[in-house]
């Protein structure tokens, strides 16, 4: 892939339920501009975003005042289609990989296969159902979402922890550095890493 090809791409989306707007860079430098109703969000998309060394931006209005349901989906649905459109055929990725991330107590895995056929497993059983205000079998909704629309094969494994916000803090940052790894370029891949031929 020549070094001139920009990965990016911008999605927005609105319904009766939310209204949002994103762009996503795959060769960034890890900012972050985050505007949304949901704070513990916000600072899991910001941990995302440094240690894949993405550029994301996410403005985003929802029914909150329901709850945070409706707009943490969307936006895994949004970021799921701006990362499947910036990588476009896929050529010359690497396609695979496995992160471990600890964080304090907890350890988690991230394990990635950019093949163009979503599937998505999730172990992870959390101390509390809450930090703050977030409930956290959102974590799930947001994955799940994400992995579907980017069509990727996301496994997601929390081996241990005793604090719950440590726990999802090491998912995203494991996310954000298997996708980093993933998403990378590698100069040996002639054409689509796969013997089909195409992703």
């Amino acid at each position: 892939m020549a070094d001139t090809v920009i990965r990016a791409a911008e999605v927005a989306r609105k319904t009766n339920e939310t209204d949002i707007k994103l762009s996503f860079a795959v060769d960034g430098t890890g900012s972050a501009e985050l505007e949304t109703d949901v704070p513990f969000l916000n600072h899991m998309l910001d941990l995302f975003t440094k240690h894949g060394h993405f550029d994301l931006k996410v403005k985003a209005v929802g029914d909150v005042d329901i709850d945070d349901h409706h707009t943490v989906e969307d936006i895994g649905i949004c970021l799921g289609q701006a990362l499947r459109e910036a990588l476009g055929d896929k050529r010359g990725i690497r396609r695979y990989a496995s992160v471990f991330v600890p964080m304090d107590d907890a350890l988690a895995q991230v394990v990635i296969d950019l093949s163009n056929r979503p599937h998505f497993e999730y172990r992870a059983q959390y101390p509390s159902s809450q930090v703050g205000s977030f409930t956290t079998e959102l974590v799930h909704e947001f994955l799940w979402k994400l992995a579907i629309e980017a069509r990727m094969n996301l496994h997601v494994i929390v081996h241990y922890g005793l604090n719950t916000h440590h726990m999802i803090e090491a998912v995203f940052k494991a996310l954000g550095r298997a996708l980093d790894e993933a998403t990378s370029i590698d100069p040996r891949v002639q054409g689509v890493p796969s013997t089909k031929g195409v992703l």
